[in-house]
């Protein structure tokens, strides 16, 4: 399990970091090409919106993982060891139980207004799929994929919270 618990943190780790460096290139990119050239890419407003929404979802799951998530640690600290350790394994129920819920609330979400089209990315995607032949390319311009980030983010708190329980029931007690 603890093969699989720094897998999963490395993988939460490497997509909350890829996602903000390919935000910071695009508006980067974005920025230097409107004040040099006059104009900026069609895509370059939008599709950072929806990597940062990507890379805190993979940074939820990365914090919760690692334990250093948002706190309030008043009451928890004057517990004894062994309390806090079962309330700390309740709240990790809890939160398999909230992100499978965000999940699927997500889930139903994006296929309710999936098909609206991103007014940032239509033209680009249009374009992709008529220069490569690849019609299924015309999806990058409906906000779907972007939507799908909270059912995606949910799922990766889920398996982080199954990981951190895992975790927790399998410490020695004087690890606690």
């Amino acid at each position: 399990m603890p093969a699989l618990t720094r897998a999963a943190k490395w993988l939460f780790g490497f997509g909350a970091g890829l996602s903000m460096a390919l935000v910071f290139l695009i508006i980067f990119g974005n920025s230097l090409r409107r004040y040099t050239m006059g104009r900026s890419v069609p895509w370059g407003e939008e599709l950072p919106i929806y990597l940062t929404i990507y890379g805190v979802m993979f940074g939820l799951a990365a914090a919760y993982l690692a334990d250093q998530h948002i706190r309030f640690t008043v009451v928890t600290d004057t517990l004894p060891r062994r309390v806090r350790q079962v309330l700390f394994m309740i709240a990790d129920v809890v939160t398999i139980a909230s992100g499978l819920t965000l999940a699927y609330a997500g889930h139903v979400f994006a296929l309710r207004r999936g098909n609206v089209d991103s007014s940032g990315l239509k033209s680009t995607a249009d374009w992709l799929a008529t220069s490569t032949g690849i019609e299924w390319l015309v999806w990058i311009g409906k906000v779907g994929p972007y939507q799908y980030a909270i059912a995606f983010g949910g799922a990766l708190l889920a398996v982080a919270g199954a990981l951190k329980l895992a975790e927790r029931l399998t410490q020695r007690p004087e690890e606690v």
